[in-house]
C-alpha cells in the first residue's frame, strides 16, 4: 500500500445518499467539495471509497479487513470495472472507523460471515460508475462537446482523437455534482469482472512492506504479556510481582481486567516476567469441566425433546410406519481458531485521544471500545486496520483489543500486547462442541419417509449478542444448515438444546455448518448403505427439488470419476452443502496405513457461489477452506479437563503438513443465480466427505471427530 494524504474522521462531511439497508455510498472529503472549484493538487473524491489523484493513481480504499481471503483484491476490482480504471494504476488503503463503512449484512462496520463481496457487489460498482459518469461529463465540459459522443476505456475518456487521462479530469471533475442512478454495465461488456486478476496485496506481502499488526511501531512504545486465569471464567485474587520485577526490560507490572500485564522493553523480558509472576486465582464454577463432564451433560439434554426448529409432516407417525429404522449419534469436538499470526494489538491510550493498531473483523468495535476505555468520543478514537495474518473469525473479538487499551491507560504509553501460541489455544473463544441425534425411516425401497435431528451445542450468539439473540429457545445459527437439510423427505423434525459449558466459543470458519455438515452428511451417506444405494446417486434422487445442490454434486460426481476405478486400498466419499449462499459438494480420495493413519490423496471441489468476481481468488479460497476443515477433521480437537485446556502448542493441536496435502481441483459453476460468499462454504464438505471414503474403504462409520488414526 502506497502513503497517502491523511483524511480524519472529522474530515467527512457527511452522507449525500444511502442506498437499500442504510449503507451509505457517497460521503465527500476535503478536496471534493461542491461548487468550489477543487485545486489541482487535490484527489477526485467522489464517495468515500474512492480517491483519482492528479498523477492518475486510482485509490481504493478497502472497508473490509484483508486476512487472506482477497477482498483487497476483489472490492477494487468491482469499483474498477465501472470505473473503466486502468487496473495497472489501482492501489490500495484499509479504512478507518466510519459509519461510511457499515457492512448492511451486519449493521455495522465489520469482515465476516462471507459477507464482503456480497455486501460490496452493488454499492462498490455504483460508486465506480458514478465517478466515471462524472468523468466523462468533465470531458465534454472541457472538449464543449455532447457527453453521448464520449467514452471511457483504461484510466481516460476519449472523444475522436482526444483522450484526457482521469488524473487530468480530477480537478473539474470534483466540481460537478454527483449524479444519481449511473447505469451499470451489462455483465457482457465487462473486462475485469470475472477475470483471473492478479492480488494487490502480493507485492508487498513478498518483499515485507505490508505491515500486519505484529509488525507495528510506534514511538514510545512498550510491549506487554499477560498473565490470564487458566481456567475460564476465572478471576484473579492476588499477586506479587517482586520477582518479575527484577528481570531486566520489565518496567510495570498492572492488574488488567482479564489479569495482570507485565510491560517490558521487549517481549522476552515481558515473557519471563510473567512466568517470574506469583498469583492466586479465583478459579470460578468452571474449574470442574471435564471432557466427560461435557459429553454426560449433552447426551443427557440428547435424550430429552428440545426447542423445536423444523417440523413438516408427521415423523412420528411416519417412523412406526417405516420399514427399516436408523438410529445413530454424532459428536464435534471443541476447536481452536490457530491463527499464524499469534494475537496482538498495540494502543496508545492519552487524554486528547486514543490510536489502535489492530489486526481486527470489526473496527467499530475497536473504535466503540477505545471510546469507553479512554473515555473520550469515538471520533477521538483512530483504529489503524493492519493486514491479518489469519482470521478464521477469532480475529471478530475484542478481548486481545481491550487488553491493550486497558494497559497502555494504565502504564500512560503506547504498548504492544503480544500473545504466545500457548496464550492462543489455551485462551480462544472455541468452535462450539456439539451432539446430533438421527433416527429415520426407510421404505422397502429404500426412500427415507421421516428424518429427525437433535442438536445439543453451546450458542455463539448468546455468547456474543446477549440472551435476547436466542428466540423461542433457539440459536438460529447453531441450526444452519440442519434446517435447511434439501433432500426431498416428506416427515421431517428438528429441534435444539442450547447447552452452557463454561467454555467460551466464537465464530470459526464455517462456523456451525462445520458440524452441521458432518453429521448430516454422514447420516445420509448411512441412509444410502441402508438402502444399498450408491451414495452419489441416492443424493441425486432425493435432489430433485433442489437444483443448485444438485447442480453442484452432478459437477463433482463427473469430475472426480465417481464409479470409476481407484488404485488398490482406496475410496472415495462425496458430500453437498450449502452455507452462506454458496453450495459445494466435495469428493475425497483417502487410504489408511498399516498403522491406521489415514491419507487423503485428492479431493475434488466444485462450487456455485452466483456471480464470479476473481475465480483465482474462488479457487484459492476454497483450497484454504479444505486444508482448514480437513485439519480439523483429521486432528482438531480441544479437550477440557479441570477446567484447562489441555493442548498448547503446534505438538499438540496439529496442523496438516505440506507433505500431506493432498491434490484439490476446483470447479466453478457458471451462474447467474444470487451470489454467495466463498471464504468459508468449503470448510463443511470436507469432513463427511473423507469419513464417508473411510467407511467405503474399511466398513467403519465415523461419529466423532477428529478421525485420528484408524482402530
Amino acid at each position: 500500500m502506497n502513503p497517502r494524504q491523511p483524511v480524519t474522521r472529522r474530515e467527512f462531511l457527511g452522507t449525500a445518499s444511502a442506498l437499500g439497508a442504510g449503507l451509505v455510498i457517497s460521503v465527500y472529503l476535503p478536496g471534493c467539495g461542491r461548487p468550489r472549484e477543487t485545486a489541482s493538487t487535490e484527489p477526485f473524491a467522489p464517495n468515500a471509497w474512492l480517491r483519482i489523484t492528479p498523477d492518475d493513481r486510482v485509490l481504493v480504499i478497502v472497508d473490509r479487513s484483508e486476512m487472506g481471503q482477497g477482498v483487497a483484491t476483489a472490492l477494487p476490482m468491482l469499483i474498477a470495472e465501472e470505473l473503466e480504471a486502468d487496473w495497472s494504476k489501482v492501489q490500495i488503503e484499509f479504512a478507518p472507523a466510519n459509519k461510511a463503512y457499515i457492512n448492511p449484512l451486519f449493521g455495522m462496520q465489520g469482515t465476516g460471515g462471507s459477507t464482503s463481496v456480497r455486501a460490496a457487489w452493488e454499492p462498490l460498482r455504483k460508486a465506480g460508475a458514478t465517478a466515471r459518469d462524472m468523468l466523462v461529463s468533465a470531458a465534454a465540459q472541457t472538449w464543449g462537446v455532447d457527453k453521448s459522443s464520449c467514452r471511457a476505456e483504461r484510466g481516460a475518456v476519449v472523444h475522436g482523437s482526444d483522450r484526457l487521462t482521469y488524473g487530468r479530469l480530477a480537478a473539474k471533475a470534483a466540481t460537478l455534482p454527483v449524479p444519481q442512478d449511473v447505469p451499470l454495465k451489462a455483465a457482457k461488456d465487462w473486462t475485469i469482472i470475472g477475470t483471473p486478476q492478479k492480488r494487490l496485496d502480493t507485492p508487498a506481502k513478498v518483499d515485507g512492506s505490508a505491515q500486519f499488526g505484529i509488525d507495528t511501531k510506534v514511538p514510545g512504545m512498550v510491549v506487554a504479556v499477560v498473565a490470564r486465569c487458566p481456567v475460564f471464567g476465572g478471576k484473579m485474587k492476588t499477586f506479587d510481582a517482586t520477582k518479575a520485577k527484577t528481570i531486566a526490560g520489565v518496567r510495570q507490572v498492572v492488574a488488567i481486567s482479564s489479569g495482570v500485564a507485565v510491560v517490558a522493553d521487549g517481549y522476552w523480558p515481558a515473557k519471563q516476567g510473567r512466568a517470574a509472576l506469583a498469583i492466586t486465582w479465583d478459579e470460578g464454577p468452571a474449574a470442574h469441566a471435564s471432557d466427560a463432564s461435557i459429553h454426560r451433560q449433552f447426551a443427557g439434554l440428547a435424550g430429552e425433546p428440545g426447542a423445536q426448529t423444523r417440523h413438516d409432516g408427521d415423523p412420528a407417525a411416519a417412523m412406526g410406519n417405516a420399514h427399516t429404522q436408523l438410529a445413530a449419534d454424532y459428536e464435534a469436538p471443541f476447536l481452536a481458531h490457530a491463527t499464524m499470526e499469534p494475537m496482538n494489538c498495540t494502543a496508545s491510550v492519552r487524554t486528547d485521544g486514543v490510536d489502535i493498531w489492530a489486526p481486527t473483523q470489526f473496527q467499530g468495535s475497536a473504535q466503540a471500545m477505545g471510546a469507553e476505555i479512554g473515555g473520550v468520543t469515538a471520533d477521538k478514537v483512530q483504529v489503524h486496520t493492519t493486514y491479518l495474518g489469519g482470521g478464521f473469525g477469532r480475529r471478530a473479538e475484542g478481548d486481545f483489543v481491550r487488553e491493550a487499551l486497558e494497559t497502555s491507560k494504565a502504564v500512560g504509553a503506547p504498548v504492544k500486547v503480544i500473545w504466545s501460541r500457548e496464550d492462543d489455544i489455551q485462551h480462544d473463544f472455541y468452535r462450539p462442541a456439539s451432539y446430533h441425534r438421527f433416527h429415520a425411516g426407510l421404505t422397502a425401497g429404500g426412500q427415507p419417509i421421516a428424518w429427525t435431528h437433535r442438536l445439543v451445542a453451546p450458542s455463539i450468539l448468546a455468547r456474543f449478542m446477549g440472551p435476547q439473540a436466542i428466540k423461542n429457545g433457539v440459536d438460529s445459527e447453531a441450526v444452519e444448515g440442519a434446517i435447511g437439510m434439501p433432500y426431498a423427505i416428506p416427515n421431517v423434525h428438528v429441534d435444539y438444546h442450547l447447552a452452557e459449558t463454561g467454555i467460551p466459543v466464537g465464530f470459526w470458519r464455517s462456523v456451525n455448518n462445520s458440524f452441521n455438515a458432518f453429521a448430516v452428511e454422514c447420516f445420509v451417506d448411512e441412509l444410502a448403505h441402508a438402502a444399498r444405494k450408491d451414495p452419489y446417486e441416492y443424493r441425486r434422487d432425493l435432489l430433485a427439488k433442489a437444483p443448485r445442490h444438485l447442480g453442484v454434486l452432478n459437477l463433482v460426481a463427473d469430475k472426480a470419476g465417481w464409479g470409476k476405478p481407484l488404485p488398490a486400498g482406496q475410496a472415495r466419499g462425496i458430500a453437498v452443502w450449502k452455507a452462506f449462499e454458496s453450495y459445494v459438494a466435495q469428493v475425497a480420495e483417502v487410504s489408511a496405513g498399516g498403522d491406521g493413519g489415514v491419507r487423503v490423496h485428492r479431493v475434488v471441489c466444485a462450487v456455485d457461489c452466483g456471480p464470479v468476481v476473481n475465480p483465482s481468488i474462488v479457487e484459492a479460497q476454497l483450497q484454504g477452506a479444505i486444508v482448514y476443515g480437513l485439519t480439523a477433521a483429521l486432528w482438531g480437537e480441544i479437550t477440557i479437563a479441570d477446567g484447562r485446556v489441555k493442548q498448547d502448542n503446534f505438538t499438540n493441536y496439529q496442523m496438516l503438513r505440506q507433505a500431506q496435502m493432498p491434490l484439490i481441483e476446483t470447479y466453478i459453476l457458471p451462474s447467474t443465480d444470487s451470489q454467495g460468499g466463498i471464504g468459508e462454504p468449503g470448510t463443511p464438505p470436507i469432513a463427511p466427505a473423507v469419513c464417508n471414503a473411510l467407511f467405503a474403504l474399511t466398513g467403519k462409520r465415523i461419529r466423532r471427530l477428529p478421525i485420528g488414526k484408524l482402530t
